[in-house]
């Protein structure tokens, strides 16, 4: 049987389990050697690099309960009264803060593909705490009447929890239930960037410097002795640059580096920058500026919000609505992330749009304030008033001061 007609025959099981990490034959060896999980893949400078800045900003947002106005305008307030706002932008739980518990979730759904929490409830029906949950203990399993029963393997014995209990964000999957794990899917690209780390570190380790060969005049009887005393010497990175001394007529002839060796670094920027392109990180982040200038890479730093943290975005605040607000509540209440800090550009930028506003009657004084989280001006201030330029008339009241005289 085919990988794709496998991959189908699992689908169409429905009462198969599934493991929230992905499906575990996709893991293991390599073509580079190297075997390759959400743990060694860790080992990796790229894949840390990116599944820190990811997690890190997901972590960092302003996360928000809001209730929907009843005006057209469907104007969102802060519900800081709500039961879900402590938990949310606070404390989920008596042991973590809240920046913890998204920063170790978003983790989870960067490397298993998929972000467990199991949600204990008060007498109400109300989520009282939220505790993560390992997604490589955790097989999701359709019992006969077609509900989900997720299982968690833990000590010794397994729990299972009905899907009201748990809140499961998934990543990009092929049966919209269960994510696959990106470490998995590009095994092959982390195994290669694994595989040269090690080379890299073998090569310096090992290589002689100074490096080359040994000429002796006459015939050596103990070659090994040589061999040891010069390594002994001159091997590994710690005894660069030594001055090294040659005895009985001994000539040291200096080895160049292979074609291969000398195209390692950039092989490694290559591997980085793939890496980068897996979790759709841009290069300057992970420490590649080559391409980066004064010019582009705010506009870069942008791309980044829209284009790679925005879908993320969307992912939580679905699967928070989905599950943690009550029935009654969906329509009235929204969960919501606040990107509007990472949007803002530099500050030259910002206050040449602010003075636009002001003069065009768009913004208040205020208004600006808000947004730069300074004090309200009040009213006897004009802090709320809205102006526009007095120079920019209708094109038909042209001249009427002058017809009017």
């Amino acid at each position: 049987m085919s990988l794709f007609g496998f991959l189908r025959h699992k689908f169409e099981n429905k009462n198969s389990g599934r493991v929230g990490g992905g499906y575990a034959f996709l893991f293991g060896g390599t073509s580079a050697g190297k075997f390759v999980n959400e743990m060694t893949a860790m080992q990796s400078a790229g894949v840390y690099a990116c599944v820190r800045i990811l997690a890190e900003a997901v972590a960092s947002l302003p996360l928000h309960v809001y209730e929907r106005g009843t005006d057209k305008r469907k104007t969102l307030t802060v519900r800081y009264d709500h039961p879900l706002y402590r938990l949310l932008h606070d404390e989920p739980n008596e042991e973590m803060t809240s920046f913890v518990f998204r920063e170790t979730l978003m983790s989870h759904l960067l490397l298993w593909g998929n972000a467990y929490a199991q949600i204990v409830r008060d007498g109400r029906g109300f989520p009282a705490a939220l505790y993560p949950l390992l997604p490589n203990k955790i097989t999701v399993e359709r019992t006969g009447a077609g509900k989900l029963i997720y299982a968690y393997q833990g000590d010794g014995e397994t729990v299972k929890y009905n899907r009201d209990n748990i809140l499961h964000i998934p990543g990009l999957g092929f049966d919209g239930l269960i994510g696959y794990s990106p470490i998995a899917m590009a095994k092959n690209a982390i195994g290669l960037n694994l595989a040269m780390e090690e080379y890299g570190s073998r090569f310096f380790s090992n290589g002689a410097r100074p490096g080359g060969v040994l000429e002796h005049p006459g015939f050596i009887k103990d070659i090994q002795r040589v061999k040891d005393s010069w390594n002994a010497a001159y091997q590994g990175s710690e005894n660069a640059g030594k001055i090294a001394v040659l005895e009985e007529g001994m000539k040291y002839h200096a080895v160049g580096i292979a074609p291969e060796e000398a195209q390692f670094l950039e092989t490694r920027k290559f591997q980085l920058n793939e890496i980068a392109r897996i979790f759709r990180v841009p290069p300057h982040m992970v420490g590649d500026l080559e391409k980066s200038t004064f010019s582009n890479i705010e506009h870069q730093s942008l791309e980044f919000v829209k284009y790679t943290l925005d879908p993320w975005i969307v992912r939580w605040e679905m699967s928070l609505r989905r599950v943690l607000l009550m029935p009654g509540e969906k329509d009235g209440v929204v969960i919501k992330f606040n990107l509007d800090g990472l949007l803002r550009g530099d500050y030259e930028t910002r206050m040449k749009g602010y003075a636009t506003g002001i003069q065009n009657g768009i913004f208040s004084v205020n208004d600006v304030r808000k947004l730069e989280d300074m004090d309200l001006l009040s009213d006897e201030e004009g802090g709320n008033l809205h102006f526009v330029n007095g120079n920019v008339v209708r094109l038909n009241d042209a001249g009427a001061a002058y017809r009017k005289e």
